[in-house]
């Protein structure tokens, strides 16, 4: 067998002492494969980031369950109180009782009788809605304003002391501004018309506004409500004709009556009331006779109106709402002989019916020539 020559016998002794002092070194700890891993420049790179404190990130859902929390939780003036400003709203209408239209229709069917007397047939449109929107906006404003000159006598009254006023839940001043609100929207309108017009308006204003004050004087505010409400008369036909006849006035009579009978009805409801707060009312002045006096003005009235159909040139149509309203006339005294509340209540809402039948009948007689 071949010797093998110094040379090599030389490296073969090297590669084993290599190979006994490896194998007599320990075995590196794991941490030391982590180091050697780190030595390459992209891997210790990538171990300092993985070092550094990692963000968080919630999910989208809490995110969005987070905001709508927040915006649940926000204090109350951070946005507009719109509960607060409908309830405000609700007791408005009340003051100027919206939620009670029949006022508005005994004020607007005498308007009416004027417009198509003036007119002679149907009114121009522009009058007739000038008219029919200033009757609800005057007859709130009636209404606001006699509840502020009431304002310590309806606490005092069972069947008023629920009105906004009475109640507290609208201030004095505040209501003297809702007033001046519907009578400068009232004048607007008013505006559209003529100079006449605008004239009997001022007139027609004043009426309105010292009305609630008379029963504290007088016993007969029902005779004034009567000229402040029909004050829409001589209004009409100056808007009409830009002129005031003598069938105008003939009519403002008339109504000044139709208003004594439904006021009149309206205040004995009222009667005993009125008597131990101090006002003033045509029921408490006519006292028993209050039925039979009211026969009186509701014969009266019916005369009145048979004499504008004369000075209108009126037919049978007419006529025969004249016999209407007298047989209406007849049912309120009927229900009203026990002078109960209720009756007496009832008979001053069915003067609608009257003053419907007086339009109609006026409307058709005229649209017959």
């Amino acid at each position: 067998m071949d010797q093998p020559s110094p040379p090599q016998k030389l490296r073969r002794s090297r590669t084993k002492a290599k190979s006994d002092a490896q194998d007599s070194l320990p075995l590196a700890p794991p941490a030391a494969k982590s180091a050697t891993v780190a030595a390459s420049p992209t891997k210790a790179r990538r171990a300092d980031l993985g070092a550094r404190p990692r963000i968080s990130v919630p999910p989208v859902g809490a995110v969005k369950r987070s905001l709508g929390k927040a915006e649940i939780e926000k204090p109350a003036h951070a946005g507009i109180d719109w509960a607060g400003w409908r309830e405000r709203l609700v007791e408005y209408a009340k003051l100027a009782r919206m939620h009670r239209p029949i006022g508005a229709a005994l004020l607007l069917w005498p308007t009416w009788w004027a417009l198509w007397l003036a007119a002679g047939d149907f009114p121009p449109w522009r009058a007739l809605l000038i008219f029919t929107l200033g009757v609800f906006l005057m007859r709130s404003a009636g209404c606001v304003i006699n509840d502020y000159a009431d304002r310590k006598l309806d606490p005092q009254v069972k069947r008023t002391r629920e009105r906004p006023i009475a109640a507290g839940k609208i201030g004095p001043h505040e209501a003297l501004f809702v007033f001046v609100a519907l009578l400068a929207s009232a004048f607007v309108l008013v505006l559209f018309t003529n100079r006449l017009t605008i004239e009997l308006s001022f007139v027609g204003a004043f009426l309105a506004a010292t009305y609630p004050f008379t029963k504290r004087y007088t016993h007969l505010p029902q005779v004034y409500l009567g000229a402040a409400f029909g004050w829409a008369i001589p209004m009409a036909f100056a808007a009409v004709t830009n002129s005031t006849p003598p069938l105008c006035w003939l009519l403002f009579l008339a109504n000044v009556l139709f208003s004594t009978i439904y006021d009149t009805e309206y205040a004995m409801v009222d009667r005993d009331d009125d008597r131990r707060v101090g006002a003033k009312s045509t029921a408490i002045l006519f006292g028993d006779a209050d039925l039979a006096i009211l026969g009186v003005l509701m014969a009266t009235f019916l005369l009145a109106m048979a004499l504008v159909a004369q000075r209108g040139h009126l037919h049978w149509p007419y006529f025969a709402g004249v016999a209407i309203a007298a047989g209406l006339f007849a049912r309120q005294l009927w229900t009203m002989r026990k002078r109960d509340r209720d009756a007496c209540f009832a008979a001053f809402r069915n003067n609608n019916w009257v003053g419907m039948a007086l339009w109609v009948g006026i409307a058709v007689s005229l649209a017959m020539k």
